[in-house]
Parts: C-alpha cells; sequence; structure tokens
C-alpha cells in the first residue's frame, strides 16, 4: 500500500481493481475525491450526500463509498506550496484506488502545467471521455424539443492537437521544423510538393493513431452492445474529407473494427442498406442493388461502377447469411458523419443518433453543443475511462464569483456521481438519483440558473437545497 504524508486514507474499505480494462468492485470501495476549486467547496459537499444517501437507500448497510480527500488546484496549493496544481501524492492515490470523482479545477495562470484535467487523462492514460446529453423534463431549453436528443459523446482523449505538440511562431524549435517541412518534407510529396508553410508561423502536429482510435471505438461499440432497438447505434464522427489521413483514417479503423473484431454484432450503414434491398427484393440484381446503394452510379466511370458491385457481392456472399432476413436489425449499426454536419442534425434530427464516436476536439465541441440543447454545463456529467483508471468530473468551470454562496448548480458532478455508480456496477443507487433530479426538475424544484429561465421564473433552491430534494424524491 502506498505511504502518503499528507493525505490520510480511510483506514476502512479496499480499493477497485482492473482486470481486462474493466473494474473489480468491492462493497466497500474506497474512493478518492478532489473537491474542486471554485464552487466546488458547495458542490461537493451536496453531491456526496446525494451519492450516500443513495447508496443507503439502495442497500442498506451491504454497501458503501469509503471517501478519500485528495487535493488539486488551488486547493492543492494551498497545502503543498506555490504551483503544486497536481501533487505526486494525488496521483499515487488515483493509480492507488483506480476510480476518482472530481470538482471544477482551475487551470492554472502563470506556472505550473497547462490544464489538470488534460494531464490527468494523459497521466492515467484515460483514453475515453464519456459526456452523456440527455433531457430531464421540465429543465428550460432553448429547442422547440429537447426531450428528442438522447446521445452519449465518445471523445478520444489522448490524442489528437490536446497532445500539445506545438510551437509559437517566435519559438527557435519550431522556425527549424517549418523550414525542415518547407525545404525537405514538402518538396519530396508529390501530393503536396506545391504547398508552403509560412514564416513566422505557429505550428502544431495533430497524431491520430489506430491503435488509438480501436481501443476508443471499441468501447463505444462496447457500450452500444449494452442498448436496445435504435439505441444500439455508433456513428463516427470525423473532418475525413479534409483531414483525410488523421480524421479520415479513425473513420476507416472504426468501420474495420467493427466489420472484424465485432463482425457477429455490428452492420454498417452501406450493409444493411444492401441487405435491405435484397429482402424487399430477393430476385434484385448485383448491379440494381448498388444503384440504389450509390445514387452516383450511373456517372461513376466503369472502374468504379465495378467496385460498387464487388462491394455489394461481397457483402451478400459473407454476411447474407448471419446479417439477412432483418437480423441486422437487432445488431448494432456503425455508420460515420462529417463534424459540421453533426452540429446540425443535432438540432434538425437528434432522435437518429445514439452515441457518437469522435476525435478529441471534435468531442469537446459536440458534447458542448449538445448539452446546450438539454440545458446547459450544469446539466453535463462526464467520465474519464481507462483500462486501469476511472476518473469522474463536473464538465463546468470553477465559476469563482459564485463560491461559498450555496446557490451553483451541482447537477455535473451528481450526474457525474451517476455514471460513476454505473460503472461500479451500483445500478439500483444510479437510478434513485436519476429518479430524484428528473423529479425535482420537474416539480420546478431547480437551482437559480435553471429557475430564472422557466416561464414564469420560479423561486430558486439553494444548492444543498437542491441535494436534499432530490434525496426527497428517492
Amino acid at each position: 500500500m502506498t505511504k502518503f504524508e499528507k493525505l490520510s486514507p480511510p483506514t476502512q474499505g479496499e480499493r477497485v481493481r482492473f482486470k481486462d480494462g474493466l473494474p473489480i468492485v468491492p462493497d466497500n470501495p474506497i474512493i478518492p475525491f478532489i473537491r474542486g476549486d471554485g464552487t466546488g467547496v458547495d458542490i461537493w459537499p451536496a453531491t456526496q450526500k446525494v451519492i450516500d444517501q443513495a447508496i443507503e437507500k439502495a442497500y442498506g448497510s451491504k454497501r458503501k463509498i469509503e471517501w478519500f480527500k485528495i487535493y488539486a488546484g488551488d486547493e492543492a496549493c494551498d497545502l503543498y506550496g506555490t504551483y503544486q496544481y497536481l501533487p505526486d501524492e494525488t496521483i499515487d492515490a488515483i493509480r492507488e484506488y483506480g476510480v476518482a470523482i472530481k470538482g471544477p479545477l482551475t487551470t492554472p495562470v502563470g506556472g505550473g502545467i497547462r490544464s489538470l484535467n488534460v494531464a490527468l487523462r494523459q497521466i492515467f492514460d484515460l483514453y475515453s471521455c464519456v459526456r452523456p446529453c440527455r433531457y430531464y423534463q421540465g429543465t428550460p431549453s432553448p429547442h422547440k424539443h429537447p426531450e428528442d436528443l438522447d446521445v452519449i459523446v465518445y471523445r478520444e482523449n489522448t490524442e489528437d492537437i490536446y497532445m500539445g505538440i506545438e510551437w509559437e511562431a517566435k519559438d527557435p524549435i519550431g522556425k527549424n521544423l517549418i523550414d525542415y517541412l518547407n525545404n525537405q518534407v514538402i518538396p519530396s510529396s508529390q501530393a503536396i510538393k506545391n504547398r508552403r508553410v509560412p514564416n513566422e508561423c505557429g505550428i502544431g502536429i495533430k497524431p491520430v493513431s489506430k491503435a488509438g482510435s480501436q481501443r476508443h471505438i471499441r468501447r463505444a461499440i462496447q457500450h452500444a452492445l449494452k442498448l436496445r432497438g435504435k439505441k444500439r447505434h455508433v456513428t463516427l464522427v470525423h473532418k475525413g474529407n479534409i483531414m483525410k489521413f488523421t480524421e479520415g483514417a479513425f473513420r476507416d479503423w472504426g468501420y474495420e473494427l467493427a466489420t472484424t473484431e465485432f463482425r457477429k454484432h455490428c452492420i454498417t450503414e452501406r450493409e444493411s442498406w444492401i441487405l435491405s434491398n435484397l429482402e424487399k427484393n430477393p430476385s434484385i440484381s448485383i448491379e440494381n442493388n448498388a444503384k440504389l446503394i450509390d445514387p452516383g452510379y450511373d456517372s461513376l466511370t466503369d472502374k468504379k461502377q465495378e467496385v460498387v458491385c464487388n462491394e455489394v457481392e461481397s457483402v451478400i456472399k459473407t454476411i447474407q447469411k448471419t446479417h439477412g432476413n432483418s437480423q441486422w436489425k437487432e445488431m448494432v449499426l456503425v455508420d460515420d458523419r462529417i463534424a459540421d454536419s453533426i452540429f446540425q442534425q443535432l438540432q434538425t434530427r437528434p432522435s437518429d443518433y445514439s452515441i457518437l464516436a469522435t476525435l478529441n476536439l471534435n468531442g469537446d465541441y459536440i458534447s458542448d453543443a449538445a448539452a446546450a440543447i438539454v440545458g446547459g454545463l450544469g446539466m453535463a456529467p462526464g467520465a474519464n475511462i481507462g483500462d486501469k483508471a476511472a476518473i469522474f468530473e463536473a464538465t463546468h468551470g470553477t465559476a469563482p464569483k459564485h463560491a461559498g454562496l450555496d446557490r451553483i448548480n451541482p447537477g455535473s458532478v451528481i450526474l457525474s456521481g451517476v455514471m460513476m455508480l454505473e460503472f461500479l456496477g451500483w445500478q439500483e443507487a444510479a437510478d434513485l438519483i436519476t429518479k430524484g433530479l428528473s423529479k425535482s426538475i420537474s416539480d420546478k424544484k431547480v437551482t437559480y440558473d435553471l429557475a430564472r429561465l422557466m416561464e414564469p421564473p420560479e423561486t430558486p433552491l439553494s444548492c444543498s437545497e437542491f441535494a436534499n430534494s432530490l434525496i426527497e424524491r428517492f
């Protein structure tokens, strides 16, 4: 067991262990928590009370979380010293106990590390950021039908531009790299030999790997397998029409995974069209099937038409027996959409989507946009999951001007607690919290951020009163 200098682990409880990427959970797990900066002083006590009460109501004395206070952000600097935003002891505690939950953290200014959230994800290789966005009846929303949106964004956490491999315009190393690109790399590439990186230019590198993409998409597909009906649907979101060898590769590797490792359980969108055409018309020719799945077929060259026909023939030959006769309708549907298009479709056709698997930057944008439809970041939980650790977190900022006033909405951290309970396999307790939250909102018992948007505006509850309101509605 790890020995700590300034931390005091509980004397009771056991740690969560991981096997093959899945948690092995005791009935009394020790869970480290980071209170958070700013409004963390208000929202964490409210969250802890709600979680504890839900566990007690669901399981009596059979299960209990042993909470372990650890430090990050401004609170860590107070204890460990200036710029000690992420102490080694905190890292050691999360590594030791496996699962942690945290409130919002300040982004360091003037020293220390660039982002505490990004640092934690990278240190523990928490490669999947999971952000559910669903509507709770009564929540004010700018959307006409927010209830149609129920999506889970799977955002890749460790690659893309968030790796932070970049140089400012005046950095000598960056200048040398630009010179190398302009004089050696670009001229030697036939496809881009006439291009040039401008001088005095900030430059960043966007790594996207097959291994990193597929382990992330694997989690998204595994999640979809637990769902039913139309929700068994994974959409690969990318900008592969422009960034063909990074974002486009992410899409291609996703399809490869679905049609190899998950072949028994997955159907791609184009495969579903081919099989559906065959079911509607068993005597349809290969060419006519090809014309239906590719509306521009007649304008294609002979060679490209042959490629589409070969695709149709291959699908029928390889999976018609296992996936045909409507068997595919019970499987996980895997399709893809361009990133900018998905922003529009979340507004116009939200019910068409379930799980969105994205790269890092796209997932950041899309999860915030989806959260806005269902009530904002105050109602948006988040989880960062890897093979050996998981950290659950608020997705909003610290809002320091509200700190200590007992008025902020604790919903984001409470719902992150729901995700943590589900991850632990404690679904009954998770369902109690979801029920209490939903009922409190529908009864218009909410904090000021939601109360002021209701028509007419309601008298708001304090942060702690909102927690009590949830508990009363278990």
